[in-house]
């Protein structure tokens, strides 16, 4: 299977039609299984797209996860959502995926700024929560996950697109927020892998803090796992977010997490790592790169003997 994420930037992009052009370009060629967006957004007024046309693009509906008890309300997806242009973009080229998106808060004062999910498999379940104390949907900082649940073949897999906040932030830092997170990742533990893929907004090169807490807490990063990769680096330079911060030039802060191992009968294999959307892979349509992984199932060792094969 492939999967992908990439932080889209989606509207806020300079020269966005050819860049979605490109986006759209580059997915048809590489023809990924599971894609995860961050910042994929829809203007605040464009029209709203009718059932029956969203229906034919692919779209499930994301319920709230039911430890949200309050009645959050739903964006609804607009003519221009990014995820929306996504799906019949690559319907019309013959490629159909199934998707959700939802609005995780008010962004540049004029877009609904959320997150998207992609399978080309039918979606089991779809689920959305916060990641953040926040729920204030004018708040900038407020964060959401969104995931689903499709087969694998040999299992029930769960992908989550995330898009996390910064280690030192006063009101809400990292750390809580990942806190979070492992909550509402307990449920879909009881079926198999979970995947977290998105802009979690901690350099790998920098310890004690974000990158050094999740694999602390056994999650595998699929780029050390990988048996062939590049570079790696996902942000070339100064972005929004750390515009004030130092050693910015080349950071590698958008991943592909595996969950903890759990079950030796089902074991895993990273075949590659590979950054898109940099300008060498594919033209680059966002401030981040995509980051592609290619893995398999293995099969189970065969005791022989008393001697494993």
């Amino acid at each position: 299977m492939k999967c992908l994420t990439l932080n889209s930037h989606s509207l806020v992009e300079p020269e966005y039609e050819k860049k979605l052009a490109a986006l759209v370009e580059g997915i048809w060629k590489e023809q990924p299984d599971v894609m995860a967006f961050q910042e994929s957004s829809q203007s605040v007024g464009a029209e709203e797209v009718p059932e029956t046309e969203l229906e034919e693009s692919g779209f499930v509906p994301c319920p709230f996860c039911p430890l949200i008890a309050e009645d959050a309300k739903q964006a609804k997806i607009r003519r221009d959502n990014h995820a929306f242009r996504i799906a019949v973009s690559l319907r019309s080229l013959g490629l159909a995926y199934f998707w959700t998106w939802t609005g995780a808060k008010i962004g540049y004062g004029k877009y609904d700024e959320g997150l998207a999910i992609f399978s080309r498999e039918p979606v089991l379940a779809a689920c959305q929560f916060y990641l953040t104390a926040s729920h204030d949907y004018q708040d900038w900082k407020t964060r959401k996950a969104l995931s689903l649940s499709i087969s694998t073949g040999k299992e029930v897999s769960s992908f989550v697109c995330v898009h996390m906040g910064w280690w030192e932030d006063d009101e809400d830092p990292f750390s809580a927020q990942w806190k979070r997170l492992l909550g509402h990742l307990r449920p879909l533990k009881k079926s198999g892998h979970i995947w977290l893929m998105g802009d979690f907004n901690s350099p790998d090169q920098v310890r004690g803090e974000g990158y050094d807490l999740i694999r602390d807490s056994g999650w595998r990063d699929t780029y050390l796992l990988a048996e062939k990769k590049d570079s790696g680096i996902t942000v070339p330079g100064q972005i929004d977010g750390w515009r004030n911060q130092e050693n910015t030039a080349g950071m590698r802060i958008d991943y592909i997490w595996l969950s903890p191992e759990r079950r030796k009968d089902q074991p895993l294999q990273i075949l590659s790592s590979r950054v898109l959307f940099n300008g060498r892979r594919f033209s680059s349509v966002s401030d981040h790169y995509g980051v592609l992984i290619e893995w398999e199932y293995q099969p189970a060792a065969l005791e022989l003997g008393g001697l494993q094969k």
